[in-house]
Parts: C-alpha cells; structure tokens; sequence
C-alpha cells in the first residue's frame, strides 16, 4: 500500500495520505505535506516537537494539526518527516497528539519546492475505503 501521493489540482498541489488506521493516514498526509515543501527523503529525525490539538469533527482536527506543524516550520525554521500521531473522541469532538521528528531547514540538503502559506478545507476528504484503508486528503494553500 502506498503511504501518500500528490495530485494534481487545476493550479495547485493536492496532498493525500493513506493509512491501515486513521492516525497512519494523518501522519502520511503530514509527510506529504512536507514533500511538497522540502525532499522529505533528506530530512533526519534530529528533533522532535509534541503537538496537541482538538477539534469538533474530523475535518477541523486535520486542519489544526497541520497548521500547527506550518506554524511550527514557519516559527522555528522546522521541516519534519516522520509522525506518531493519536487520535481519540471525547466529548467535544476529537483530540489529537502527536510526536513530530525533523530538523531545521537546511536549503542545501533539503532542496526547497514550493512554499505553503497555509493549510485550507479546499477539496479535504476523510473516508474509510471498503478494504478497511483510510483516505486523508487536501490542497494546500501554495
């Protein structure tokens, strides 16, 4: 099973990640997002930052997350690689915690791409497949 892919989108970039469970999908989403940034492939687990973020439904609760990790790569010059998330329901919604592991930019090892302004609903999707595979999907504000 691939882990995610890009699409394209009329002018954009479109990011999906997929995953056995729900929280594999969102961490995969989350590399795609930074393959769009950086070449994810070159980028070390040197650091690691602890996110937590909630939501009312699904949709809000991606959202959240991957503004915080943009908001961590715009305010710390991060760029990350590898996810542990954990998802769980709670009376208000979702709640979501997650280990980031990355490294500063580097513009040389990391070879830059395109640079995301900010996370959107544009085109998100959130489904699970009949085979039991989740779908995670969104275009990016580029």
């Amino acid at each position: 099973m691939r882990k995610w892919e890009h699409y394209e989108h009329t002018a954009d970039i479109g990011i999906r990640g997929y995953g056995r469970t729900l929280e594999e999908a969102f961490e995969n989403v989350a590399i795609a997002l930074f393959d769009v940034m950086v070449d994810v492939e070159k980028v070390e687990p040197k650091e690691v930052r602890e996110i937590e973020v909630s939501g009312e439904d699904l949709y809000a609760l991606l959202y959240n997350f991957l503004e915080e990790l943009l908001i961590l790569h715009d305010t710390e010059g991060l760029v990350f690689s590898d996810f542990e998330v954990k998802i769980e329901k709670t009376k208000e919604g979702y709640r979501l915690k997650a280990k980031a592991y990355g490294e500063p930019l580097d513009y040389g090892k990391h070879e830059p791409k395109e640079e995301v302004k900010a996370i959107t609903y544009h085109d998100m999707k959130i489904e699970q497949l009949e085979d039991g595979t989740w779908i995670v999907q969104l275009v990016p504000d580029l």
